[in-house]
């Protein structure tokens, strides 16, 4: 390679890197050029040089100076610039977040495509902090300027060229600003930099540099900001508790993969036993088990890991113990160092993993054991990408001591999480005290190979635990859910708040005008977002047109505008018990959009003819504007439609919508689509006080049906059109089929439990079938329940651009279609604002933006509306679950439940009045030693206190007496069930 630098007449430098590439005996020039400025300006209003030499760009404007002519001072009285190294960004972004530290921030271009390389999430978060004009932070375009490029030199590492761009940067900005200030007071620059061989460097070269603790005593608020920094791992050498296995390096990891000696998978912790993992791989029908701590080697619940086979001698069946994280290494000391290494292995660990190898052990050498049921076991080699995110939790008020309040250094302490499935974390705090009973955000920083627990830091106090506030915010935490207000700049590409905008009279010649359509919409009561609205009528030829109109949110949110990076970033709207968190502003969600009756607004509409049967005859596609008659609520909708003294054309309408629903759902019905079940119920606030009041199962009306069926049928309308416009990028939703061993458990319950009942998996019909016919004339429940219990076998249904997989393969297993999207939500769902866009692409309406004709871009958009939409999920069930919890506060009752689940050491049951499952452990079900767990039963004998000898198994109707409870250990409030 050999590189030059020129100047152009223009005055702009070109540097150029010459490669000669020889191939096939030839030999190929390759030039690479690089064009470099003199005009990038500093972005300070102290530079007088930059401001007086600037012109105005096309627009007429002239660049934005941002870092302020009087900047903050440290302790030491120097007013200061910070620039910032990569390691800081990545490491410690919620202390550069935080509203009291980090002003007047240079971030080197660099240093923002490598975070951008390494972590996209914080990589968006820096750039909001640049376009925030509250802490003035500027992106430093150091690789286009003439005075801060570097070439790369010989033999050196990325890493070292970057780190020298960096401080290349941080010696130009002293230079710069302290030879052209218009101040009399001078500037520091301080280099911020945790990575020893830079900082090293970079005061071998008289930049002014220092470590983020350093920097952070030398602020005035050291003492609010000191428990922020991140812990280093060097805080914790002192720590031998015991040895994990070091994991394998990157050359070991990419040859064991390529030849079949290692997987890749994500790990998944099991909820009853958190010493048992699974990761699911290709080369394997069942998920290999990871078993005990040692095996599992530091790796977290959703982590991605590498993992090596362990022999056949050592492959085992899934643990029948219950083992939780808060029963082992409950007295461990956070505080004690150079303490003598330990076995990592607990004794109540040590007694579980060895009763199921000598089980295991037993079954193969007398030849009784099921092959079926035994399953491939590996070990954590590797972690190819950490799920660490912010975590909430409390500190374990065991671990905090008297000394907590001596002296003013930080002091070790445990902090227990409220996802049970992770261990506790070691942090370094000074105030320790004062946080207990308190909701707390924390960060993971490391796990070092010698700590029995991961090392992290404290984030901030969402508040009391228990209290609404602290434990709705800590739910969106721990689901990741983006909460934040929305931005100025998305605002801003919005109408303004109070200008009552309205349709134009000039809506445009491809606009169709459906304003006398009978058109209303059905939904819960109260709803304000209104996607959706319907109508009908009988055609002069005795068939039917029938019109599925759905907000248009595509005329407001562009694409690549701030509006819509935000909801592509957002995913889907969130729905609490008390709140909902929006995907879109609120103006657009409840007013611009908002299908609201009375008033005009654009819609993209499907309408088709349909026949007596509900066969299509024809379909048509337009955007349009509509007029909504009325807003029912489904309760209201079935009243007016089985009220025969209502016979206006509304009414009338909404009985054929009715008719054709029920011909529509019976042919879903017909090909196979599943009618599956999940416990919901719902929660009644006061509407004064916003308190939980009751607890009812939702009910079910033929108008939730009716308004069901037409959605699916505009959804898998609108695939087919779109899938035939872009047959690689179409946005469409699919649902595979659930392996055979997802039901093995359950049908192996229904054969021991309910002779002659079993799940069929040829088809989704015959699924749909079986279920059917698994019905208890003596519980009219059992055959919900059996439904609820399939649902959890199931497979996950998943967004995906239509390239990534075959046409069979787009296959919708539950809902029995080849082909299906999201097209009727596109204010709380963002694959329907795609869908809108490829709908208008495809019936000529607009040109369809490339980022959705890319389908690199796709598989990144539909990558993160998969996991947006997941965590949507849970945490509404989460809100839900701490709703419930707070009506059951005071409210203790005696519930029919179902055992879902036997353990050996206690059994989980299901409680359908409130929707909640609980865990009954054995020692509070009777005498422990008396125990006997039946595994081919799947039922657990003991005699309970009162000397009676008692028998429950799988699918049993028990009664329990249900209460709240505060968990002692996470905080949370769960529903504690007693056997009666």
């Amino acid at each position: 390679m050999i590189a030059e630098r020129k100047r152009l007449s223009s005055g702009l430098t070109v540097t150029s890197k010459v490669f000669v590439r020889s191939r096939n005996g030839g030999a190929t020039k390759i030039v690479r050029e690089h064009y470099l400025r003199n005009d990038i300006p500093c972005y300070s209003k102290l530079c007088n040089k930059c401001q007086l030499v600037l012109k105005p760009d096309a627009n007429g404007e002239l660049p934005q100076f941002i870092l302020s002519e009087s900047p903050l001072k440290l302790n030491s009285g120097s007013p200061h610039y910070v620039v910032l190294d990569t390691n800081i960004i990545l490491h410690a972004i919620d202390l550069v977040e935080n509203i009291d530290c980090f002003f007047d921030v240079i971030v080197p271009q660099t240093v923002l495509e490598e975070v951008k390389n390494r972590s996209f999430p914080i990589y968006q978060r820096i750039r909001s902090l640049v376009k925030s004009d509250e802490k003035r932070f500027v992106v430093f375009h150091n690789e286009f300027n003439e005075a801060t490029h570097v070439s790369r030199m010989k033999d050196e590492s990325s890493n070292d060229y970057n780190d020298r761009a960096i401080r290349k940067v941080a010696e130009w900005y002293n230079l710069h600003l302290n030879t052209n200030n218009n101040s009399t007071t001078p500037v520091r620059i301080l280099f911020i930099t945790n990575d020893k061989d830079n900082l090293s460097k970079a005061k071998a070269e008289g930049i002014d540099s220092m470590t983020l603790s350093e920097y952070v005593e030398d602020l005035p608020n050291a003492d609010v900001l000191r428990d922020l920094i991140p812990t280093e791992t060097s805080s914790f050498d002192n720590i031998k508790e015991t040895s994990y296995p070091e994991y394998y390096n990157n050359s070991r990891i990419m040859g064991g993969v390529k030849n079949g000696t290692l997987y890749q998978g994500m790990l998944n912790i099991s909820t009853y036993n958190f010493l048992e993992g699974s990761v699911q791989v290709a080369a394997f029908k069942k998920p290999l088990l990871i078993l005990g701590t040692r095996n599992l080697n530091r790796a977290f619940n959703g982590d991605s890991v590498i993992v090596e086979l362990l022999p056949k001698d050592k492959w085992r069946e899934p643990s029948t113990t219950i083992v939780e994280e808060s029963t082992v290494g409950a007295d461990d000391n956070a505080e004690e160092e150079d303490q003598e290494e330990t076995s990592i292995i607990s004794d109540k660990e040590r007694r579980v993993l060895a009763q199921d190898a000598i089980k295991a052990s037993s079954a193969i050498a007398e030849g009784t054991t099921d092959n079926n049921k035994l399953q491939p076991t590996a070990k954590v080699v590797g972690i190819v990408r950490r799920s660490w995110r912010y975590y909430v939790g409390q500190i374990a008020p065991t671990s905090v001591s008297q000394d907590h309040d001596s002296g003013n250094s930080a002091k070790s302490c445990f902090v227990i999480l409220m996802d049970k499935v992770l261990p506790k974390l070691r942090i370094r705090t000074r105030k320790a005290k004062e946080l207990l009973g308190q909701r707390i955000v924390v960060a993971v920083d490391s796990w070092p190979s010698t700590s029995k627990y991961p090392q992290g830091h404290f984030v901030r106090c969402l508040g009391e635990i228990e209290s609404a506030e602290a434990e709705t915010e800590a739910l969106l935490l721990e689901h990741n859910v983006e909460y934040r207000p929305f931005s100025k700049s998305v605002l801003d590409c919005l109408p303004a708040e109070g200008s009552n905008w309205t349709v134009p009279e000039d809506f445009g010649p491809k606009r169709k005008d459906l304003r006398d359509k009978l058109v209303c919409s059905i939904d819960p009561p109260g709803c304000v977002d209104i996607d959706d609205a319907l109508h009908a009528k009988v055609l002069p030829n005795g068939n039917y047109e029938v019109g599925v109109h759905i907000a248009d949110v595509g005329h407001f949110v562009k694409a690549n505008t701030a509006l819509d990076n935000e909801g592509a970033s957002r995913g889907t709207s969130v729905y609490l018990v008390d709140k909902r968190i929006d995907m879109l502003p609120m103006l657009l969600g409840t007013n611009l959009c908002s299908l609201k009756p009375y008033v005009e607004r654009f819609a993209f509409s499907v309408i088709w003819e349909l026949d007596e049967n509900a066969n299509i005859v024809n379909i048509d596609y337009m955007k349009s504007v509509i007029k909504s008659r009325e807003a029912f609520s489904y309760e209201r909708a079935q009243n007016r439609i089985d009220d025969p003294s209502q016979n206006d054309e509304l009414t009338q309408s909404m009985r054929v919508l009715l008719k054709l629903s029920k011909k529509l759902k019976q042919k879903r019905l017909d090909a196979g689509a599943l009618n599956l079940a999940s416990p919901e119920v719902k929660v009644h606030m006061d509407s004064e006080t916003s308190d939980p009041g009751e607890v009812e199962i939702k009910k079910l009306l033929e108008t939730n049906s009716l308004v069901e069926e037409f959605m699916l049928f505009a959804n898998i309308s609108v695939a087919r059109k779109i899938y035939d416009a872009y047959p690689q990028t179409a946005m469409l939703r699919r649902h595979a089929p659930p392996p055979a061993t997802n039901f093995e458990t359950l049908n192996e319950m229904l054969a021991v439990r309910k002779p002659g009942m079993n799940i069929s998996l040829e088809s989704s019909k015959s699924l749909a079938d079986s279920l059917d016919r698994c019905v208890d004339t003596k519980d009219p429940y059992f055959n919900t329940l059996l439904r609820i219990m399939s649902t959890r076998c199931m497979m996950a249904a998943e967004y995906f651009p239509s390239g990534s997989y075959g046409y069979p393969e787009f296959r919708h297993y539950g809902l029995a279609v080849d082909i299906y999207t999201h097209f009727t939500s596109p204010i709380r769902r963002y694959c329907d604002v795609v869908a809108h866009r490829q709908l208008a692409g495809a019936i000529g309406y607009e040109n369809l933006d490339l980022s959705h004709r890319d389908k690199s871009k796709m598989d990144l958009i539909v990558k993160n509306i998969n996991k947006r939409h997941r965590n949507a999920q849970f945490a509404g069930r989460a809100s839900i679950e701490y709703y419930v919890g707070q009506v059951m506060r005071n409210n203790e009752s005696e519930q029919e439940g179902y055992v879902i689940k036997c353990f050996n050491n206690g059994i989980v049951v299901l409680v359908p009045k409130f929707g909640v499952e609980g865990l009954i452990k054995l020692d509070v079900l009777g005498d422990i030693n008396s125990a006997e767990f039946d595994e081919e039963k799947y039922e657990l004998s003991f005699t309970d206190f009162a000397g009676k000898k008692r028998v429950v198994g799988v699918f049993d109707k028990v009664r329990v007496d249900v209460k709240s409870i505060k968990d002692e250990v996470t905080g949370k409030r769960k529903a504690q069930l007693v056997l009666k």
